[in-house]
């Protein structure tokens, strides 16, 4: 006999515990302006819930087809994009980036200086697409606001600027020098962008037009983009920066975001808007090896291989990272071809299955895969940065609280 309130297993009472939790601790507050939850289990969307406002000066509130900036989140999508091409024989995973970035052939590594007088030293060796894909690239971001060579990436703009084109990010990363020799180290980075790039170049499209046949279209992802049209305006969310104080004020008006232009540089690391409904399906087609509603996007061994730990060694980020900033707590996670992978549940600290795959985008927002239980979270917010609140860890513990 069912059990009462249980579907897919999730007991729906649990559940509710997130919406009250989110409610008491971070809205009500005002540590955040609103959000969306949505969890799914054996295919089947089992509970979503939208709370708070989505522009807290309008006094809107948060819909499930609210548009969000997922920032980082874009970076799965870029990752199953160039994994489409290696399907179809367009590059190997150990070829080197120079193959297809001839200027590249001849990177170093910093030593000493600063921007422009820096000296190097050489790599021991090439940067692979591999390396790309892991974030052992030796490439890094300015707003990690560590080292001399992020220094350089701040004074060109290369996070992102009104300027900046992916022809002008890989010219002006051609001059730099890595941070480390690639392979030999684990750090969060340009790299997914410079993936965007060789979509370009390997598919002959234009970053936005392959998403949009390749993997939107197929998908019925019809929210999610590079911008926001005129017609979408009204759904569109505000963005917060915290404050000291647990307050926040607002980062980016919706009425007068850059969102809402054709942007100049299409990112693949941090450049698409999209709604929990959009995002659903892209995950969903993750968990069922990679189709959703009859549409394939990637095959089912290399999606396989994707989610598979991919450091030297099946060591996990705490061991090879040098920087420290994630979109994923390190303890008990390794990393695959685009998403982080937890290796130890109980290391961790995080209830949760060995294998569960996913990232985070800047605005806070979250989703993850957790093969085992054949389950999708995917949760939306907007407020920067997401280091600000644990509420991804308290995410999993609610949500793996109320299987049954």
């Amino acid at each position: 006999m069912p059990q009462p309130n249980v579907v897919a297993g999730l007991s729906l009472d649990r559940l509710e515990r997130i919406a009250s939790h989110l409610d008491d601790n971070y809205i009500k507050p005002g540590k955040l302006p609103g959000a969306v939850t949505l969890v799914a289990r054996h295919g089947q969307v089992v509970w979503t819930h939208a709370q708070g406002l989505m522009d807290v000066e309008r006094n809107k509130p948060a819909r499930n087809d609210t548009i969000f900036r997922i920032y980082s989140m874009t970076k799965p999508v870029t990752s199953i994009a160039m994994m489409q091409l290696y399907e179809q024989g367009r590059f190997l995973l150990d070829d080197p980036v120079h193959k297809y970035i001839p200027a590249w052939r001849n990177l170093a590594v910093y030593k000493a200086g600063s921007w422009p007088d820096f000296e190097t030293q050489p790599v021991t060796r090439a940067m692979t697409v591999r390396d790309l894909l892991t974030h052992m690239s030796g490439l890094t971001y300015g707003f990690l606001d560590r080292t001399e060579v992020d220094a350089a990436y701040r004074q060109l703009k290369l996070d992102g600027s009104g300027t900046l084109t992916l022809d002008k990010l890989v010219d002006r990363l051609t001059d730099l020098p890595l941070e480390y020799s690639p392979g030999t180290a684990w750090n969060y980075s340009v790299s997914t962008d410079v993936l965007g790039y060789l979509v370009q170049k390997l598919s002959d499209q234009p970053l936005d037009d392959y998403f949009q046949e390749h993997i939107f279209d197929p998908l019925g992802m019809i929210d999610t983009g590079f911008q926001v049209p005129q017609a979408q305006l009204d759904r569109f969310a505000a963005c917060y920066l915290h404050q000291p104080g647990d307050t926040m004020k607002l980062q980016d008006d919706p009425q007068r975001s850059r969102y809402l232009k054709t942007p100049g540089f299409l990112s693949g690391g941090g450049g698409l808007v999209s709604t929990i409904s959009d995002y659903h399906r892209f995950a969903q087609a993750l968990c069922q090896g990679g189709e959703y509603q009859g549409e394939r996007i990637i095959g089912r061994k290399t999606l396989e291989f994707m989610r598979s730990n991919h450091l030297p060694g099946n060591q996990d980020l705490p061991t090879l990272s040098i920087g420290a900033f994630s979109e994923t707590p390190y303890e008990g996670n390794g990393f695959g071809l685009g998403f982080s992978v937890k290796t130890d549940v109980a290391k961790s600290h995080t209830i949760g299955s060995v294998g569960e795959y996913g990232w985070g985008g800047l605005a806070s927002t979250n989703f993850f895969v957790d093969p085992v239980e054949d389950m999708v979270v995917v949760f939306m917010t907007q407020l920067m940065p997401s280091s600000t609140y644990p509420i991804r860890q308290e995410l999993r513990a609610m949500v793996h609280g109320a299987l049954v």
